[in-house]
């Protein structure tokens, strides 16, 4: 018998219910703004056709119409808010080109902000749903594992952790067919997928070999059932491969990283754009010439210690913070220790509470560092252990941060010994093989609520 499938539904239903919010926020705008539901002028009849038709483009060019079993909740709130940064981008350039009287700001802006929190609130309602649904066994896909080895048992035990994904195990296959769990050997598997209405065909054999894969993919093609390879790239430690095309050659990138892409690197240079701009305009504009002189009171010489630190492609930046020491010729050799006695006392307030670190927020406006990031380290630390640590340079492969994962999670101040670089430079090198701008997010957030608390990490 053949299976309904209401999935194919999903765009249609998606774009619908997009549209009827975005409505929604307009006409109420309208009547915050108005004291009317109605338009007003003949200039918002306009506007309301532009955000509609604009936002059927960016749904499709986001991809906001699909629904992936296997992606989490927070992919599904970074495509939205892409799609709501993008369309506002666009409106927001509209309105900037034309002359700004034509339109309320105020109307826009609780237009966007209707329109969000609905979005989010039901399409993060919407998937939660429908994950529910497939955990009491509906919206199911039948699948069944070719390859009994480590790869398969653990692909099979992971869709049974997660009932949610939606896939319903029918057996293993395998040339060693002595094993209880396997239903029997591949070439069984046409025939098998026919009398269970087999879905997805996952082809994990240690050896990917052309006579049994071949046929796999040819029967899978010709009878309307998805087959996806496995192999074990575990070894090489990146979990976001990249495949890319050369030609009719497909070629695994185990180097990719997101900030490859250039979407992503416009996104979070953005962010720190704006970021530090109103760290500078509101809190460095006033914060400066009061540090400075209780600095200067204290003690001679500059207000600002600029080093020279490793930066992205571990090129050289000069590295601004606040003077904590007296001047002094180690100042570039040692690191500072506790109860350094280089250190003054309006420097000890400033290092204990970071605000020695503020500066920085200049180097992120200049484009040598990014809000969030690995920390950069003295030169001479970084030459210290980069020798002894495996991989200690893919830290370099983004820019230095004024606060990082590790910093967040309490890896802060000296590094005197190897336990304490090694896991800091482990928190690095996860944060830049899985950078998002969500992930920036939490760690600012994170990073205040351990500077607060005080929480350190136990070496």
């Amino acid at each position: 018998m053949q299976k309904r499938r209401f999935s194919k539904y999903f765009p249609a239903l998606f774009l619908f219910i997009d549209l009827l919010f975005l409505n929604i926020g307009f006409f109420v705008a309208n009547y915050v703004r108005f004291d009317t539901f109605w338009f007003q002028g003949d200039r918002y009849p306009f506007l309301f056709v532009f955000l509609n038709i604009t936002w059927v483009v960016i749904f499709f060019v986001t991809k906001l119409d699909r629904v992936d079993r296997e992606r989490s909740i927070v992919d599904y709130i970074s495509q939205i808010l892409l799609g709501l940064t993008i369309n506002l981008a666009v409106v927001f350039t509209m309105w900037a080109s034309t002359r700004a009287y034509f339109y309320s700001r105020e109307h826009l802006f609780y237009t966007y902000l209707i329109f969000s929190v609905l979005i989010v609130g039901w399409r993060v309602g919407f998937i939660n749903i429908l994950r529910f649904y497939r955990t009491k066994g509906y919206n199911i896909r039948n699948i069944v594992i070719v390859g009994y080895g480590p790869i398969g048992r653990n692909l099979k035990r992971h869709l049974e952790n997660n009932p949610e994904i939606g896939y319903s195990f029918k057996g293993f296959f395998d040339h060693k067919t002595e094993q209880s769990e396997v239903a029997g050997p591949v070439e069984q598997v046409p025939d098998f997928a026919k009398e269970n209405s087999i879905d997805v065909i996952f082809c994990c054999l240690p050896k990917l070999f052309e006579q049994d894969v071949k046929p796999l993919i040819d029967f899978a093609e010709n009878n309307l059932i998805t087959i996806k390879l496995l192999s074990d790239f575990s070894k090489v430690g990146n979990k976001k491969l990249e495949v890319q095309q050369y030609g009719n050659i497909p070629v695994l990138n185990v180097s990719s990283i997101p900030l490859d892409r250039m979407l992503n690197r416009f996104a979070k240079r953005a962010f720190d754009v704006i970021f530090s701009s109103l760290v500078m305009i509101f809190i460095l504009s006033w914060l400066i010439p009061l540090i400075g002189l209780l600095i200067k009171l204290e003690s001679p010489g500059p207000v600002f210690f600029i080093q020279n630190r490793h930066g992205k492609g571990n090129k050289y930046f000069p590295c601004w913070k606040f003077r904590s020491m007296v001047v002094n010729k180690e100042s570039d050799s040692k690191q500072a220790t506790k109860n350094d006695a280089r250190i003054t006392k309006i420097g000890a307030f400033l290092r204990k509470s970071s605000l020695d670190e503020l500066p920085q927020f200049i180097n992120v406006f200049l484009g040598n560092m990014s809000v969030v990031g690995p920390r950069p380290h003295p030169i001479k630390l970084n030459e210290e252990f980069s020798p002894k640590i495996d991989r200690f340079i893919q830290r370099h492969a983004v820019k230095p941060g004024v606060t990082g994962l590790a910093q967040a999670k309490g890896y802060r101040g000296e590094t005197a010994r190897f336990s304490e670089m090694y896991g800091r430079v482990k928190l690095d090198r996860f944060y830049v093989k899985n950078w998002s701008l969500w992930f920036d997010v939490k760690i600012i957030f994170m990073t205040i609520y351990s500077i607060l608390f005080k929480t350190e990490k136990a070496y």
